[in-house]
């Protein structure tokens, strides 16, 4: 599939996307650390920046922690990644500790950030629903006062005969909704 976009943009946003196929080779520390430094540097109510990040690399203690997170369904290709993450977010501003309503918004675009850049670093960063949030906030030890947002697999491309038959048909960008599909002028449609 080509992807085109609609109206004029920079190829980066058409240029990642989220495959499975990961070699299993590890990553570089700093490496991962201009991952986080593209995270760092996300926009954020009143600069509160209430993105945290747990993570782990391949072939460590904290590794198997983390993979015993995902459901079997992406544990199948997850297995070959460098690293991964669970993606945390404060539900308070530390400057007052009053509710930040914004605080998934304000974290999924330092999710974002860091997956542009490791698109840009020929990376494959591909985000899941498919963990138990319940079991992270256990195991990891994450305070009432955080939302478990996501978890993320981290690693250099690898070849598709890496992944079940099933998986190898689907390991290719998709196409998007039209812009006018999403947008509306004015006020939210009825029956949407």
């Amino acid at each position: 599939m080509v992807r085109k976009a609609m109206y004029p943009i920079n190829d980066i946003f058409i240029n990642r996307w989220s495959p499975r196929a990961m070699s299993g080779e590890d990553m570089h520390h700093d490496e991962l650390m201009t991952l986080f430094e593209a995270a760092r540097w996300a926009p954020s109510s009143f600069n509160g920046q209430p993105w945290r990040f747990v993570y782990a690399h391949r072939n460590t203690a904290d590794w198997e922690r983390l993979y015993s997170l995902l459901v079997p369904a992406n544990q199948v290709w997850a297995k070959n990644a460098a690293v991964l993450l669970v993606i945390v977010s404060r539900n308070s501003f530390e400057y007052n500790n009053k509710p930040e309503r914004t605080h998934s918004f304000d974290t999924g675009s330092a999710w974002m950030s860091l997956a542009l850049q490791a698109s840009m670093m020929n990376f494959v960063a591909h985000g899941m629903e498919g963990f138990n949030a319940d079991q992270a906030r256990k195991d990891l030890h994450i305070p009432d006062d955080y939302t478990v947002e996501a978890m993320v697999a981290i690693g250099h491309p690898g070849p598709l005969d890496v992944l079940p038959s099933e998986l190898q048909k689907k390991e290719e960008p998709s196409d998007r909704k039209k812009v006018e599909e999403f947008i509306f002028e004015g006020t939210f449609p009825v029956n949407k």
